[in-house]
């Protein structure tokens, strides 16, 4: 697993349990890096991504609502909403990024830690809203 890769997981695993405990941001990283370590580069870039989807959550998942067609936000299960999060944020904040990589790299995520719908549900929202954030040719 890359560095890049592995600093999705810790990003993601780092909002997922901002989302389910409430803890504020600082104190969930404290506690993720006593049990988790990392490489400088990789610590960073996860926490870059996580405290950037954190910190604009709100426009996040007006963004998510509206691109998951006939999906409420409080019915898409916390992976699946955490998952896209952090790749609405990436699309939307990392432009350098290429929406490919964004897209492949949230359907992992979906693949390792959601259920068998998981990866079809997350490319298509994240489609739809690298669409709308990246335009057509993404």
């Amino acid at each position: 697993m890359g560095r890049r890769t592995k600093a999705r997981e810790c990003a993601f695993q780092l909002l997922y349990q901002w989302e389910i405990t409430g803890e504020p941001m600082e104190r969930v990283r404290e506690g993720f890096w006593r049990l988790r370590s990392g490489t400088p580069p990789m610590r960073a870039m996860a926490e870059r991504l996580a405290c950037g989807a954190q910190s604009r959550a709100a426009e996040l998942d007006e963004a998510i609502a509206e691109a998951a067609t006939h999906w409420r936000l409080d019915r898409i299960a916390t992976v699946e909403r955490t998952i896209l999060r952090l790749g609405a944020y990436e699309l939307s904040a990392e432009t350098e990024t290429p929406a490919a990589v964004v897209l492949d790299e949230a359907v992992e995520l979906a693949k390792r830690f959601g259920d068998a719908e998981s990866p079809a549900f997350v490319n298509g929202v994240l489609d739809a809203i690298r669409r709308r954030v990246r335009g057509p040719q993404g």
